[in-house]
C-alpha cells in the first residue's frame, strides 16, 4: 500500500509540474493533476479487461494444442521376421 500511496504522490507531481511547465498557471497545472489521474484509472480499467481476454484466448490456444501433443502418438509398426 505504501508503494501504491508513492506511485500517486509522484503521479500528481508529475502531471502538475508538467502541465505548470507548460501552461504556467498552477491552476491548469492543479486541474490536470486531479483530472489526468482519474481517466487513466478509468482507462486502464478498461485496458486490464482487454488484456485478460487476449490472455484466456492465449490460454485456450495452449489448452487445446497441449491437448492435441499430450494425446498418445499412435503409429503403424508392422514387424516382420525374416526366416
Amino acid at each position: 500500500m505504501k508503494k501504491t500511496i508513492t506511485f500517486a504522490v509522484m503521479h500528481f507531481a508529475v502531471a502538475f509540474t508538467v502541465a505548470y511547465l507548460l501552461t504556467g498557471s498552477v491552476v491548469v497545472g492543479g486541474a490536470v493533476a486531479l483530472v489526468e489521474p482519474a481517466i487513466n484509472t478509468v482507462a486502464f480499467y478498461f485496458h486490464e479487461m482487454v488484456w485478460k481476454k487476449i490472455e484466456a484466448r492465449k490460454e485456450g490456444v495452449t489448452t487445446e494444442l497441449a491437448s492435441e501433443t499430450s494425446a498418445p502418438v499412435r503409429r503403424n509398426q508392422d514387424i516382420s521376421f525374416a526366416s
